[in-house]
């Protein structure tokens, strides 16, 4: 997919640093109106959530869609679980992964393809606490490499 037809919504900075992400997967989700309203707004949090597959579906939890501010009484509830769509095959083989110990989905990025609002998921297993420090420590690393590398040109 071209990335100049992507609107980056929101992104989800925690999971990167507390999940090492396997594999990702773009999924469609469904929406009500004014949601869609307020994601134009950028009021969307992807902290907290996750996804889970239920009753043969895929849903996502725990993403907070604030309000939206123009609207009067007919407005959503901003912690409702989501439904994603994704096709049959994806799914079977996404619940095969999940059933493994450890690993969850967790939403990476919300964004705008085209018209649509698209989700990328990703299967990510959690880090224990030396593994972040070591993902900190090749980071600075690499960042100290490439401030001498930038010194001496």
């Amino acid at each position: 997919m071209a990335e100049d037809n992507k609107k980056v919504i929101t992104t989800n900075r925690k999971a990167r640093h507390d999940y090492e992400i396997i594999d990702t997967l773009e999924t469609g989700i469904v929406l009500l109106g004014t949601e869609v309203k307020a994601a134009r707004e950028g009021k969307i949090n992807l902290t907290d959530a996750y996804a889970r597959i239920r009753d043969g579906e895929l849903w996502l939890i725990g993403m907070h869609i604030s309000p939206y501010t123009k609207s009067d009484m007919e407005n959503h509830d901003p912690l409702r679980d989501r439904k994603l769509l994704v096709h049959r095959p994806q799914l079977k083989r996404l619940n095969r992964q999940v059933e493994e110990k450890g690993v969850t989905l967790i939403p990476l990025k919300i964004y705008f393809y085209r018209h649509l609002i698209k989700v990328e998921l990703g299967l990510a297993r959690g880090k224990r606490k030396y593994d972040k420090r070591a993902s900190i420590a090749e980071r600075d690393r690499k960042r100290d490499l490439d401030r001498v590398q930038k010194s001496f040109r």
